[in-house]
């Protein structure tokens, strides 16, 4: 009777051990994700901030442009 009650309680501990190993394999993966998801928003967040950047220089050139054919041709 006490030897099924070991085993019973082995069993249990070697359960409980899979059970804690799948967690942190689980775990980590997470983690390893949540990793990649923020540099991969860092990235995404510099390179757009960047063509923003881009896009208001061009705007402000087209504004440019557009006033000096306006004054072009009001001139005329």
């Amino acid at each position: 009777m006490a030897t099924l009650h070991r085993e019973a309680i082995q069993k249990q501990i070697q359960q409980d051990w899979a059970n804690r190993e799948y967690i942190e394999v689980i775990t980590g993966s997470i983690k390893k994700m949540t990793d990649f998801l923020n540099s991969f928003d860092m990235s995404c967040r510099s390179r757009i901030a960047a063509l923003n950047e881009k896009l208001t220089i061009l705007e402000r050139k087209i504004e440019y442009l557009e006033a000096w054919v306006t004054k072009g041709e009001s001139s005329n």
